[in-house]
């Protein structure tokens, strides 16, 4: 299945003096670059709440909740009243009001919407955080709010999903919006933004596996995909420039229940507000 639209938006640059100082460092300790890198690789950046949001955070009920496997607050986002609940889950440097079209469309069918800001994104303190505590969060949001009958994630979101529910996230239905996939891929990919070499991320990759204690393809969107038998609808663009289209065809190939919806001309952001993929998403869901 597949969609049309317009022109898509262009993928974040990494600032040009960040990659200055990674080339600085990389001629100068190999390590020191990896760390630098690592330390880049977990710190998002907080954009202010655009105008598109605003009705959505003016409208939700927020609260600060403590997430106690990471000893860390986060803010959670309440939009509507509804017995039926849905989860939506950001992406990197996003906010819990970025999928604010389908929160809405939700809201119209029923439903009522929680979201939260990851540790250090939007308004929840802190200035790094990772997948694992995107996990954690949703577990978490789980226990003090659930049951939930859908989740829907973007990007990092997307893959957070999988993985929460291989972890024990209770959802009838699953949708996954832009999401990554093979962890090496998305840390290869960061090295070659930062303009440094492929052994500097391998370091950066063996710091992560022993930060974490196991291997970072555990956390990949087709290993979790494994272990998922809900229903998940997978929806991408063909024209990502920030996350290839080719992760949303492994990630469905490795899923026992799932429909693949590729889009053209959307990129990574512009798909969360356009409104025929928020029709068939949600029809998806409704069935």
């Amino acid at each position: 299945m597949s969609i049309n639209s317009g022109s898509q938006r262009q993928s974040m640059a990494i600032p040009k003096p960040i990659r200055i100082t990674a080339k600085i460092l990389e001629a100068t300790s190999v390590k020191m670059a990896a760390k630098f890198a690592m330390k880049i690789f977990i710190t998002p950046i907080k954009f202010p709440i655009p105008k598109r949001e605003e009705k959505m955070d003016t409208e939700s009920r927020q609260e600060f909740i403590n997430i106690p496997a990471l000893n860390k607050k986060i803010m959670v986002y309440h939009y509507g009243e509804s017995d039926k609940k849905v989860l939506l889950v950001h992406g990197w440097s996003g906010r819990g009001t970025q999928l604010h079209s389908i929160a809405d469309k939700m809201l119209k069918k029923g439903y009522s919407t929680i979201s939260f800001d990851a540790p250090a994104h939007g308004k929840s303190p802190g200035k790094t955080s990772d997948m694992t505590e995107f996990i954690a969060c949703i577990l978490e949001l789980q226990k003090v709010y659930g049951p939930f009958t859908f989740a829907i994630g973007h990007s990092l979101g997307g893959m957070s999903v999988l993985n929460a529910i291989k972890r024990g996230l209770q959802v009838d239905k699953a949708v996954i919006i832009g999401s990554g996939d093979v962890i090496k891929d998305i840390m290869d990919h960061f090295i070659n933004q930062l303009g440094m070499n492929i052994g500097t991320g391998n370091l950066m990759i063996k710091l992560f596996e022993k930060k974490f204690g196991e291997t970072i393809n555990t956390y990949s969107a087709y290993i979790a995909a494994q272990a998922v038998t809900v229903p998940v609808m997978v929806v991408h663009d063909e024209n990502d420039t920030d996350v290839p289209v080719t992760a949303a065809h492994h990630i469905h190939s490795h899923l026992a229940n799932s429909q693949l919806v590729i889009t053209q001309g959307l990129g990574h952001r512009k798909i969360l507000g356009d409104s025929t993929v928020i029709k068939t998403l949600t029809q998806f869901l409704l069935a």
